[in-house]
């Protein structure tokens, strides 16, 4: 779309049919955004903003390559950190530069979470549970697997998803997120030493885990609400 109106066409209905995908829906509103004045300044400035992205695209891509390369050794191992939930394959590399595939020097995912600073702390005095923030450690690997928790959560059917609609009401999203990034370290951990990929649990692994006291809580809420409540087990 941009290429036409830097070649000097200004008719807006002519640039809104070049829209794509769900765009093409909105032509009509399109089509009005489109109407204005385009000075041979403006495509002067146009021509120069697509060519510096064309070449951060180019930049982007000999990097990646060269990375690939870098990194073939351990490609196995960065296929399985792909399937966790959240960790695309950006991330994977960030997992295996700063933490590295070789689990042995971690004696549990605990050390390995304590050392990429996302091991909640334990600040307690005269039986008084002050601060649990976590410390900054790794902030390159911290930041990436925060970034994988926000995906993480977006997912349908998904253990990650679903652990972080567990702790969000009572704890808040920064600390849910947080707690969310830990796991998928966890994760990370575990399949790097055990060389498997990731085995979804499912969105319904808690309600599973904790039947009986989900169905007195609901129970609860509704005998509140005035209801009564009357419980029968369907056959399996």
């Amino acid at each position: 779309m941009l290429q036409p109106l830097i070649a000097g066409d200004h008719s807006p209905e002519t640039l809104a049919e070049l829209a794509q995908r769900r765009m093409r829906r909105k032509r009509a509103a399109l089509g009005e955004a489109l109407t204005g004045r385009v000075s041979a300044h403006h495509r002067f400035l146009l021509a120069q903003l697509l060519r510096h992205v064309e070449f951060l695209d180019e930049a982007i891509a000999t990097c990646d390559r060269h990375i690939a390369t870098l990194t073939a050794a351990e490609a196995d191992a960065l296929a399985r950190l792909d399937t966790i939930p959240g960790v695309a394959r950006r991330t994977a590399e960030v997992i295996a530069a700063e933490l590295g595939c070789d689990m042995t020097r971690f004696p549990t995912a605990g050390h390995a979470a304590s050392w990429a600073g996302l091991c909640p702390g334990n600040n307690e005095s005269a039986g008084k549970r002050l601060s649990g923030r976590t410390r900054f450690a790794n902030r390159t690997l911290r930041a990436a697997l925060v970034e994988s928790a926000r995906g993480a959560v977006r997912t349908r059917d998904c253990y990650l998803a679903a652990q972080y609609r567990r702790l969000v009401k009572r704890r808040g999203d920064k600390k849910a997120i947080v707690a969310v990034a830990h796991s998928i370290l966890v994760i990370a951990y575990h399949v790097l030493r055990d060389g498997q990929s990731y085995r979804e649990l499912g969105g319904g692994y808690f309600d599973r885990l904790n039947t009986d006291r989900l169905t007195r809580y609901h129970t609860k809420r509704l005998a509140a609400l005035g209801y009564t409540v009357t419980l029968a087990k369907h056959a399996a």
